[in-house]
């Protein structure tokens, strides 16, 4: 499932596990992604239940190039990912979850 101490989510793409992990860098690509002043904005949305498709596949961009992946958002959109779209969202909130909570008590969003 990733490292929740370091921040990490684990998502298995086209049978591959890959660890997403949000990175400064990767957070504010994200930011300029999505078009938001602030990160609350869109983690206000994920707590609210009123994030879109789009939302889910730029966290799991960031996710990935915080991870060290060097693909494209392009790459993701014909990607089989293992659970479907419900394991995208759910690892897009933990990764924002994670990715500002603080070290002892990462094994809360578990």
């Amino acid at each position: 499932m990733g490292n929740p101490f370091a921040s990490e989510v684990a998502l298995v793409m086209d049978g591959e596990r890959r660890v997403l992990k949000l990175t400064l860098g990767a957070l504010a690509e994200l930011e300029a992604a999505l078009g938001e002043d602030t990160l609350v904005a869109l983690v206000s949305r994920f707590e609210a239940g009123n994030f879109s498709s789009r939302d889910v596949l730029k966290l799991i961009v960031a996710g990935l190039r915080g991870g060290g992946w060097q693909g494209r958002a392009e790459d993701l959109l014909q990607a089989e990912i293992e659970g479907g779209p419900m394991a995208a969202a759910r690892a897009a909130a933990l990764l924002l979850a994670r990715a500002f909570m603080l070290p002892e008590r990462a094994d809360d969003a578990l």
